[in-house]
């Protein structure tokens, strides 16, 4: 089977994740797409984040009516900050010879590959999709490539639907009162409303 991961620090998870979920796993009919939430973000370790257990409970939530989603602990469970090759590695070991993997970024992450760690092995364990991200350029493949030689050839490019929300953004309307029933699945604002998340965002 293909699997599509989705990693991030989901804080929280918003309607642009699972639409370019969705996108990916009929884009490139994969059998399932994994929700990997970060446990302990290394590119953010200076940012407060909400609790690993309130960010994968909102993950569980927003994908609940969703069979071909499924949530995974392992970063959360492991030891240390979270490493995407670490994680690709772990789910490689637990698929049949055959299987795919096929990892779910932003051109902004794309971007900042070359200072991942080992981003070479990293591309021989799996493919890398890259999909817009509004607010951010397409990123210089050519200079990508002459960091990481063998990128281009384990890169997808996807044209899906701009999806113009973040993270940050929902925090801050929460600190400020308000709406965002329209950039949240309903169950993630109802979530967020009863353990009263972000209300002190700055």
């Amino acid at each position: 089977m293909n699997i599509g991961v989705m990693g991030g620090t989901f804080n929280p998870i918003h309607n642009g994740h699972v639409i370019v979920a969705e996108e990916v796993r009929v884009h490139l009919n994969l059998t399932e797409i994994l929700f990997v939430p970060a446990g302990q973000p290394w590119l953010k370790a200076n940012s407060p984040i909400a609790d690993a257990e309130h960010r994968m409970q909102m993950v569980r939530l927003a994908i609940a009516d969703k069979p071909y989603c499924k949530l995974s602990t392992m970063e959360i469970e492991r030891a240390g900050p979270s490493y995407t090759v670490d994680t690709i590695a772990e789910l490689q070991d637990q698929l049949r010879g055959g299987d795919e993997i096929f990892f779910i970024l932003g051109w902004d992450s794309l971007a900042e590959l070359p200072q991942w760690r080992e981003p070479s092995r990293l591309i021989k364990m799996c493919y890398l999709v890259v999909v817009p991200r509004p607010g951010y350029p397409p990123p210089d493949l050519n200079s990508l490539e002459a960091d990481i030689p063998g990128l281009s050839q384990r890169l997808i490019l996807l044209d899906t639907p701009h999806i113009d929300v973040s993270a940050s953004q929902i925090r801050k309307r929460v600190a400020q009162g308000l709406l965002i029933s329209h950039l949240v699945p309903e169950p993630v604002e109802g979530y967020i409303k009863q353990h009263k998340l972000y209300i002190t965002e700055q």
